[in-house]
């Protein structure tokens, strides 16, 4: 048997149970958040079996262990501790260590990190037999302090700095992906060339596709909202074999939460029923990019009473509108963190509804800052980032923007009525990656309020990207264009 085939074999077992309960079938449903009491009598009836302790890394990824129950109750969340190493902060998407980096490396033997798991979040994961999920915020072994650059500490921090305002950040994100009908294995070995993606026509919007693709997508709903992730609702999309889900909102460090468990889950649902998922901004130059927009808004402390208001014209308020300006005058030296790799940039097309510009505006798709609902659901949809984002990262650059817009009291600009293409060139998202990084290392807003080690690892992070591609890459472009014809 070859390892494809194993691999296959694997899937269709775990399959056989896609979508049913992850219990006995004698037993209750295994559902939503779950409390250490639950956990523990799950364990005695023998209805749990593994425990996720994952955390994201810089690209949005959960990585981690599994862990029998009985090891996370003793283990993870006894004196020992779960323990990783900090290499996983500091390699590119291949696992390899890249250099530059001061928080670990050869030098003192990629060491390790405490993965503490933040109860809060422990809920079943309903589309695989017998499992629970947390997420763990890895912490320094020695002194206990969070690690800087971890991204849910990261993102933390600027809720913190809201926090001290006695102001709460909600958020609510809508996610686009493609879903293909070639096996993922299948896939990769064609170097993801002329996949089958599920539909064959354009369809946004049309309930005839999103009927077809109902076996999938209706899975995937039911399966989040019984792990405790709300749905508001999915449709198909323009782009062929394209769909967009949003989720409800909630608490800004919840969201980000809910996202990478969605993103992950949506890859091991399409994973099982034996189909290939991509978030990638742009997966084909032909068709139109994957987006997540952020829909933000400012609440009080406790979070029971909005902030944000529109006066009797339905212009912004006070607080609205310097939230607002500083999107608009620090989006550019943060954008990196919404298109974060080469590819992102190539989302930045014109007239394909991708937030190519910091100008903002009532209902108008054409801006990159989109004020959209009244009274209570009143806030900014920012439009720039990709699915291709670390929803922690993006959500803190909206955070640290918006907050700076207040602390300096930056006046609303001009709203831009009618198409923002043409707007003025300071409100233009930068073009490369390379713009991107080299805008947001000069940023005292992002040094500032990410902190200088965190700031430092995320230059360097960026850096090493476009290194990469640079000087450790020959593209298929490259040899079509070059290898005959110079």
């Amino acid at each position: 048997m070859n390892p494809p085939q194993i691999e296959q074999d694997a899937l269709a077992a775990v399959a056989g149970s896609f979508g049913a309960a992850t219990v006995p079938q004698d037993g209750p449903p295994l559902e939503g958040r779950l409390s250490l009491e639950q956990v523990e009598r799950l364990v005695a009836e023998g209805a749990l079996e593994t425990v996720l302790c994952v955390t994201p890394d810089l690209w949005g990824r959960l990585v981690g262990k599994r862990l029998t129950p009985q090891t996370f109750l003793k283990t993870a969340l006894g004196g020992e501790g779960l323990h990783a190493s900090l290499y996983l902060f500091v390699v590119d998407m291949e696992m390899e260590p890249r250099p530059g980096y001061a928080m670990t490396g050869w030098d003192d033997g990629f060491r390790d990190c405490r993965l503490v798991p933040d109860l809060a979040t422990l809920r079943a994961v309903p589309w695989l037999p017998r499992t629970a999920v947390v997420l763990c915020d890895p912490c320094d072994e020695q002194t206990g302090e969070p690690v800087a650059v971890a991204p849910r500490n990261l993102l933390k921090r600027q809720l913190a700095r809201w926090a001290a305002r006695e102001t709460a950040l909600k958020c609510a994100t809508e996610l686009e992906f493609y879903v293909f009908a070639d096996e993922p294995r299948a896939a990769w070995e064609r170097r993801y060339r002329e996949l089958t993606p599920l539909s064959y026509y354009r369809a946004d919007y049309h309930i005839l596709q999103s009927t077809k693709d109902d076996w999938l997508m209706g899975r995937l709903r039911r399966a989040m909202d019984a792990a405790g992730i709300e749905i508001e609702f999915s449709k198909a999309e323009w782009g062929l074999g394209q769909q967009e889900v949003n989720l409800r909102y909630t608490d800004a460090l919840e969201m980000a939460d809910r996202h990478v468990l969605y993103k992950n889950g949506v890859k091991e649902m399409a994973a099982l029923a034996g189909h290939a998922v991509s978030f990638m901004a742009k997966p084909a130059i032909d068709e139109v990019g994957s987006s997540c927009h952020v829909h933000a808004s400012l609440w009080s402390a406790d979070g029971a009473a909005p902030r944000f208001e529109a006066d009797a014209g339905g212009a912004p308020g006070e607080l609205l509108g310097r939230f607002i300006a500083g999107q608009a005058a620090f989006g550019r030296e943060l954008a990196v963190l919404f298109a974060p790799n080469v590819n992102s940039y190539k989302r930045f097309q014109p007239d394909q509804f991708a937030g190519t510009n910091l100008a903002w505006g009532h209902d108008n798709r054409t801006c990159g800052l989109r004020v959209v609902g009244e009274g209570p659901a009143l806030r900014l949809e920012h439009r720039i980032p990709g699915a291709d984002a670390n929803p922690y990262l993006a959500i803190a650059a909206i955070a640290a923007a918006g907050l700076a817009g207040v602390e300096q009291a930056l006046p609303l600009p001009a709203e831009q009525r009618g198409n923002a293409a043409g707007c003025a060139a300071e409100l233009r998202v930068p073009t490369t990656l390379r713009e991107a990084t080299d805008l947001f290392a000069g940023s005292e807003v992002a040094r500032a309020a990410f902190g200088e080690e965190a700031f430092a690892h995320l230059v360097n992070f960026f850096r090493q990207e476009l290194a990469a591609f640079d000087h450790e890459t020959v593209t298929d472009w490259e040899l079509v264009r070059y290898f005959e014809r110079v």
